[in-house]
């Protein structure tokens, strides 16, 4: 049998898929991430199908769609495997998983892992909780310490010393597994980290940086509205903002130095002289994805749950091995989610993926093959929209009052013009709608029959799915 590979995935959260040096990003610095997209594959059309916690993290343990999985939303729906980690146990790898939690339910789930040490706000006194209580200095408050909460734009430097930060944990704790891990048996290791969803609180050095540099202007659509008021009154957390000033000075220098931190410790786990490099020879595969984006001020939105590029698009890098094949500095523009890693992992691994899954191997696109592929991706969340892309074009379908959104991504990269009524792009826009009535044809909520879409139907955040 041929020597299996090892295979690392590092997984943020909320970490936009444009925010990267190798993206062109105008200030941020990513050197690690560039150069591990340079020494593989960085696929410029990647998804998450269903943009916030639940859902996304659900379909990358399990490879399937949210349609298939039954969860639309950040709701408590009991866990349903078999995961990713199932998978790779039967293909007989040690599997472990570090850092932030899953955030599935029950929120102790160890879904498929043999090993887990995870940080999960929900669980009091988890492991990142109970490593702070005694390494922290007194009085500190924690990692919310400083008041800058968990979903606001609100930043400042972190108040603790860099060593305490969730991020240096995390890597801390892969490190450790590395260093213990089984050498008979290959490792399947999941890296899950808090960076770059808020509390916007990196260490001082990095979010100093950012203000020195400045922060590029928020992009805003001729479609968007402002909040009330400019914001004033809805707190530092409302689903909608109009960040001017110090308020965007600060919150993109806090949201960049999260990632350019992430990334400087990224380099601490994958180097060659004490990281997993060194440890294995070579020998491991190395994924790094997020799941999902951030709007960041762009069109007046602040977080996810949303079907524009911000929240929507994800970072996915994936270096290999050179016997897998892996052609160096591919850029795959091919329509791809998080359910497509389990059978890339399994394709890798010398396993043949399950066909009861929604995901495909990569390898053939990581391979530079001529493979068929799907056509578009589904995304939706709940309450909001159902969408359709292929990345060049993009369909939006709000589920409560039937509104269509239509953006030409090809020469509007940044969503800035709402073509739905465009006289021009009215074959294109009926072209999708019909495609959507296809793809919702059947769902129970009665979203479509055949020839409509039909608003107002109730859209719940998860329904029962038997497995």
């Amino acid at each position: 049998m041929p020597k299996r590979p090892n295979v690392l995935v590092m997984m943020a959260e909320q970490f936009r898929g444009d925010c990267l040096g190798i993206e062109g990003h105008p200030q941020l610095l990513t050197p690690t991430l560039d150069h591990l997209a340079a020494q593989g594959a960085r696929f410029t059309r990647a998804y998450t199908t269903s943009p916030v916690c639940v859902p996304a993290r659900r379909s990358f343990l399990t490879g399937r769609f949210p349609s298939t999985h039954g969860v639309f939303g950040n709701k408590n729906a009991e866990f349903v495997g078999p995961t990713i980690a199932d998978r790779m146990a039967d293909a007989g790898y040690q599997t472990a998983w570090v850092g932030r939690g899953m955030h599935q339910y029950p929120p102790h789930e160890p879904c498929g892992f043999e090993h887990v040490l995870a940080s999960d706000y929900r669980v009091p006194g988890n492991p990142y909780e109970r490593w702070l209580a005694k390494n922290a200095p007194p009085g500190s408050g924690g990692y919310y310490g400083s008041g800058v909460m968990h979903n606001d734009w609100t930043a400042r430097p972190f108040h603790m010393p860099d060593g305490c930060h969730h991020t240096n944990w995390t890597v801390n704790q892969a490190l450790d597994f590395l260093a213990q891990r089984d050498t008979a048996r290959p490792f399947f290791l999941v890296v899950s980290f808090l960076a770059a969803h808020p509390p916007l609180i990196p260490p001082a050095c990095y979010f100093e940086r950012y203000v020195r540099t400045g922060v590029n202007d928020p992009v805003i659509g001729d479609w968007a509205d402002p909040p009330p008021d400019n914001g004033l009154g809805l707190g530092p957390a409302p689903a909608r903002v109009d960040l001017t000033g110090e308020a965007l000075l600060s919150c993109r220098a806090g949201y960049y130095g999260l990632i350019n931190h992430l990334d400087d410790q990224l380099n601490r786990l994958l180097n060659t002289v004490t990281g997993v490099n060194k440890m294995t020879d070579g020998n491991t595969a190395t994924i790094f994805c997020a799941d999902h984006g951030e709007m960041l001020g762009d069109h007046y939105r602040w977080r996810k749950s949303l079907p524009y590029e911000p929240s929507a698009r994800v970072p996915l890098l994936i270096r290999a091995p050179d016997r897998l094949g892996v052609q160096p500095g591919l850029t795959p523009n091919q329509p791809v989610g998080l359910e497509d890693i389990l059978p890339t992992v399994l394709d890798m691994a010398g396993e043949t993926p399950p066909e009861e899954i929604d995901g495909r191997s990569l390898l053939p696109l990581l391979r530079g093959e001529d493979a068929l592929w799907r056509n578009d991706l589904h995304i939706e969340c709940a309450p909001t929209f159902q969408c359709l892309t292929d990345g060049r074009e993009k369909y939006i379908w709000f589920v409560a009052d039937g509104r269509e959104q239509f953006f030409d991504i090809e020469n509007d990269p940044q969503e800035l013009h709402n073509a739905v009524s465009d006289t021009r792009c009215a074959d294109r826009v009926a072209f999708w709608r019909k495609r959507m009535i296809e793809q919702l044809a059947g769902r129970p909520e009665g979203f479509a029959d055949s020839t409509k879409l039909i608003p107002g139907r109730p859209y719940p955040a998860a329904r029962d799915v038997k497995t």
